[in-house]
């Protein structure tokens, strides 16, 4: 149990920043004047990080519907 908690104070406390964009996006992103595809990419990540939030609220809601839920008699 205490390697668990000093681990997650260590974790919180001690974090490297990083980029994690390849060289080859980073230089079109960048480079482009419009910055349509920075746009584009944008809302792809934004949509990509969106659907295991949706999908884990959905579990959760069909656990708390089937268990938790109260009859009616």
């Amino acid at each position: 149990m205490k390697t668990k908690i000093f681990f997650i104070i260590f974790s919180f406390l001690f974090f490297v920043e990083s980029t994690a964009q390849c060289a080859m996006c980073r230089a079109v992103l960048e480079n482009e004047d419009g910055q349509a595809t920075a746009k584009g990419i944008n809302d792809g990540i934004v949509y990509l990080m969106s659907i295991p939030y949706i999908l884990v609220f959905g579990f959760g809601f069909f656990i708390y519907w089937k268990y938790f839920r109260t009859k009616k008699e």
